[in-house]
C-alpha cells in the first residue's frame, strides 16, 4: 500500500502544490490525505496513488471542496465504495472524494406513502438492511451491489429486472458551482445505466418510494436475491462488477462466453469462469492486465458477432508512469 498520511502535506511532486494542500486541510481537516494508494479503496483492489483523497463528512465541506477545486481547475471524482471503478496504476492526478458522516445518513417518512431518504455516501447494503428492519419493500434488488446511494442513482443501478429509475422519487444534486438543486422524478432523464446530469454534478441525497410489508417478507426476498448473486457471480474474488453494458436484447456475459474467453488470464486478472462479464483480481493484478482482457473480449466479440461491447465501469487516472 502507498503512503496515505492524515493531514500530512508531503513533498511528492504532483499537480497540486503546498497551497492547494493547505486549502484542503483547512476545509476538511484530517479528512484530507495525500499520495494515497487507491487499491485499498476500490473493490477491484487495484489502483495507483491519488494526489489527494478527501473524506468529506458535512454538506458544507463538500460544497466548499467542490467550489474550490472547480475554481482552481483541479480534476476530482467521487469514489463512493470504489465499485464499478478501475483506477490505472499510474494513479489519479487530482482529488478523489469519499462522502460519509451526515452525507451517509438515512431516515424515513412513513406518512401516506412510505419513503426512505438517504445520503449519497450511504452504502446500498446499509440501505437495504435498514429497509428490511423497517419492513419497507421495493429496494431489495439493490442488495449485494457494493456501491453507494449516489452512485446507484447516477448509474441507474439495476438487478433482477429492476432499476433505480423505478423507485426514486427525488434527488438533491450539488452542482459544480456549489449550488444545491432538488430534482423530482418527472425531471430526471434515466437511461440504461445512466442518469443525465451536468458533468461533475454530485448526488448528495435521494428519496425512494417503498411499500410497507412485513419484515419477514422483505428479509426473505433479500435472502433470495443474495443466494442468486452468490450462485451466479464470482464474489470470492475482488472485481468491479459487470465490465460491459448488455447489448440490446442480449447479454455481454453470454457473448464473451460464446467467444471462448471464460477463464482467460492476463497477469493477475482473469475473465471469471462463473460469469464472463466479470474480470476478477486473482492476486496482484494491474490495471493494464484488466484493460488487456477488456480489449481482447471486445475484439473477439466484434469479430464473432459484429457487436461492439460498451464499457460499463469507469476508468480513470494513468497520466503518470505506471507503478
Amino acid at each position: 500500500m502507498g503512503v496515505c498520511p492524515s493531514g500530512s502535506i508531503g513533498t511528492l511532486n504532483t499537480m497540486i502544490d503546498k497551497r492547494h494542500k493547505e486549502a484542503l486541510i483547512k476545509i476538511v481537516g484530517k479528512g484530507a490525505r495525500f499520495h494515497c494508494s487507491m487499491a485499498q479503496y476500490t473493490t477491484f483492489r487495484i489502483g495507483g496513488e491519488a494526489d489527494a483523497l478527501c473524506f468529506v463528512e458535512r454538506l458544507s465541506e463538500l460544497q466548499q471542496t467542490v467550489s474550490y477545486l472547480v475554481r482552481e481547475n483541479i480534476p476530482f471524482f467521487i469514489v463512493g465504495k470504489g465499485s464499478n471503478l478501475l483506477i490505472r496504476n499510474g494513479g489519479f492526478e487530482g482529488i478523489l472524494i469519499i462522502m460519509r458522516g451526515e452525507l451517509a445518513t438515512i431516515e424515513t417518512d412513513e406518512e401516506n406513502t412510505p419513503e426512505v431518504t438517504a445520503g449519497g455516501g450511504l452504502g446500498l447494503n446499509a440501505l437495504v438492511t435498514y429497509c428490511s428492519q423497517k419492513g419497507l419493500g421495493g429496494l431489495e434488488f439493490l442488495v449485494g451491489i457494493p456501491g453507494t446511494v449516489g452512485g446507484a442513482v447516477a448509474m441507474n443501478a439495476g438487478a433482477f429486472g429492476e432499476e433505480v429509475e423505478g423507485v426514486v422519487e427525488s434527488i438533491q444534486v450539488l452542482t459544480p458551482q456549489g449550488k444545491l438543486e432538488t430534482k423530482y422524478r418527472s425531471e430526471l432523464a434515466f437511461s440504461y445505466r445512466n442518469l443525465s446530469l451536468p458533468e461533475k454534478s454530485i448526488v448528495v441525497r435521494a428519496s425512494f418510494r417503498c411499500v410497507q410489508k412485513s419484515r419477514e417478507m422483505v428479509s426473505r426476498k433479500v435472502s433470495d436475491y443474495l443466494k442468486r448473486r452468490k450462485a451466479t457471480q464470482p464474489l470470492e474474488y475482488p472485481s468491479a462488477g459487470s465490465i460491459f453494458r448488455n447489448p440490446k436484447n442480449d447479454s455481454a456475459g453470454r457473448l464473451i462466453e460464446k467467444a471462448g474467453l471464460k477463464g482467460k488470464k492476463v497477469g493477475g486478472a482473469m475473465i471469471s469462469p462463473k460469469h464472463a462479464n466479470y474480470i476478477v483480481n486473482t492476486g496482484e493484478a494491474k490495471a493494464e492486465d484488466v484493460l488487456t482482457l477488456m480489449g481482447l473480449a471486445r475484439q473477439k466479440v466484434k469479430e464473432d458477432t459484429g457487436i461492439v461491447l460498451e464499457t460499463e465501469i469507469r476508468i480513470i487516472g494513468g497520466k503518470r508512469e505506471s507503478a
